[in-house]
């Protein structure tokens, strides 16, 4: 009894208490370490680890229990992430962004040298709020959600399945305004970690039961899997994936939570299924229009 209450305990905090240890690892580590992109990189991968191991210590659902295919469809996409997707948002997300921001004549010296709390909250809010708004728009115009529904059609969730999905969607769900402002780099790379940490949290198949404190301020895979819902009208709900607290401002936050995850009675797509879902309606079109233009040829003759 005694060894479960303090299971209970360890996991009710272990989400907060994560994102406290990633703040003070980013303040203490030297400087060239905090500004060094491998850093933020390494953070990350030992935070996915350290989230599928916990879902051997204490799963949510059987159900959701990693498969060796699910395992190596996730780690196909985290690869996607780390290389193609990341150098296509530095090129193609960032630059415009940084781009804009010399054209437009922003500038805002001040916020490199502001409290570095103060940074991160800055930092996580922009990016929230555009991602929340991005995703949004994903769930409510078809050609958003031809990009986004592939990460829909997962049958399970565990600590890697954020990565999942089609690459235009996780190129786009990752372009921010942050970009605009003159944020050290610590910061945003601190801020970025602990982000990721919830958002990962928020996929992985772990019982935390976290303090209501934080699920009022952060999503939880509680929040998330409701999200992720089985009928497609109880998707359009909780769209951020980090800071809930957006959800509740603008009137689409949901409570509850939901066992069963995906799209059409839970029908699993493939890698390559995943890549051509976007252009499925102009490939139907095509295939619709010479379907006809053949019964046209084949009534004339």
């Amino acid at each position: 009894m005694a060894e479960n209450t303090v299971k209970k305990t360890v996991f009710k905090y272990f989400q907060p208490a994560t994102l406290l240890v990633l703040l003070l690892f980013w303040t203490l580590i030297p400087a060239s370490l905090a500004k060094n992109a491998n850093t933020i990189l390494a953070v990350g991968i030992v935070l996915k680890l350290m989230g599928l191991g916990l879902e051997w210590v204490n799963e949510r659902h059987a159900s959701w229990r990693l498969t060796r295919t699910e395992l190596l469809t996730d780690l196909f996409y985290v690869g996607l992430g780390y290389t193609v997707i990341r150098y296509a948002r530095k090129d193609w997300g960032d630059a415009p962004v940084d781009a804009a921001k010399h054209a437009l004549g922003i500038h805002t010296p001040g916020l490199e040298h502001a409290p570095f709390l103060l940074q991160i909250v800055l930092i996580a809010v922009m990016g929230g709020f555009t991602s929340y708004w991005m995703h949004r728009a994903m769930h409510n115009w078809r050609p958003l959600w031809q990009t986004h529904a592939p990460h829909h059609y997962v049958t399970q969730l565990n600590a890697l399945k954020g990565a999942v999905g089609n690459p235009l969607e996780l190129f786009l769900i990752g372009l921010g305004i942050d970009g605009l402002f003159d944020f050290s780099t610590p910061a945003l790379f601190c801020t970025g970690s602990m982000m990721g940490a919830v958002s990962m949290f928020a996929h992985a198949n772990v019982r935390f039961d976290p303090p209501r404190w934080y699920s009022f301020f952060f999503t939880t895979v509680e929040h998330h899997s409701l999200h992720h819902s089985i009928e497609y009208e109880s998707t359009r709900c909780n769209y951020a994936d980090s800071l809930i607290l957006i959800d509740r401002v603008f009137g689409t936050f949901g409570e509850g939570e939901s066992a069963v995850v995906g799209q059409e009675g839970g029908r699993r797509l493939s890698i390559p299924e995943q890549f051509m879902y976007p252009f499925v309606p102009v490939i139907d079109l095509i295939k619709d229009r010479m379907s006809k233009s053949r019964e046209s040829r084949a009534a004339i003759s």
